[in-house]
């Protein structure tokens, strides 16, 4: 190590010749070109995740995919003696504003519709920008990756109001309620995006600042 100090006058991390373990944390002294493993997990040390880019590329695309079906396909099936009735998410929201739930209809709009969209869409744009090499917004980039990760948590919530409804009901022997296809597809979508975040490195928002870099060769 040079005494030089980069531009701006902070040393990073990586430009100390330090990683930190994606396990469990530890800092640990990393050398450039050979295979090391955490001292204290012994799981594999790299400076950025490795492949995070096409990664998390690859678990948006599936999950934009899923959306699709998640939100036209039914998301239960009512059974009762006045027939069968198939519900999408919308046609679940409508029906609780209209019967006057207007605080569950836009929880469950919000929750169910536009938390996994702009969860999409705003992973997209990090991932994008990141790929581009942008020094922009950096600030603003991290504190929206923070966001997602932090309401990410919430995206289950249609799945277990669904699970509540199906329990409550059949108690009763009202009727009988089963989850539908776009169950299945919805859960993939919260799950492939809880996956995309946890795959996309945030430390790769700062690199550009670095300059170009060897080691800043994130794919």
């Amino acid at each position: 190590m040079s005494g030089v100090m980069p531009a701006g006058g902070r040393l990073t991390a990586r430009e100390a010749g330090l990683a930190s373990c994606h396990v469990c944390g530890q800092l640990a002294r990393h050398v450039a070109h050979r295979a090391l493993r955490c001292p204290r997990c012994r799981a594999p040390l790299h400076l950025r995740k490795p492949a995070s880019v096409s990664t998390t590329w690859a678990l948006i695309v599936a999950s934009a995919i899923l959306f699709v079906p998640a939100n036209l396909l039914p998301m239960m099936t009512t059974s009762s003696l006045l027939g069968t009735q198939r519900d999408t998410i919308m046609s679940g929201v409508v029906f609780l504003w209209r019967s006057g739930s207007w605080p569950l209809a836009a929880v469950v709009f919000f929750a169910s519709i536009v938390v996994p969209l702009l969860k999409i869409l705003a992973l997209a744009w990090l991932t994008a920008s990141v790929q581009r090499r942008s020094r922009r917004r950096l600030m603003q980039r991290t504190r929206l990756y923070r966001l997602v990760e932090f309401v990410g948590r919430w995206s289950m919530l249609d799945i277990y109001v669904i699970t509540l409804l199906v329990a409550l009901v059949n108690f009763r022997g009202i009727a009988t309620i089963e989850a539908g296809p776009a169950a299945i597809a919805f859960g993939a979508v919260v799950v492939l995006t809880m996956f995309a975040a946890m795959t996309f490195d945030p430390r790769l928002i700062w690199d550009p600042l670095a300059g170009p870099d060897d080691l800043a060769r994130h794919d």
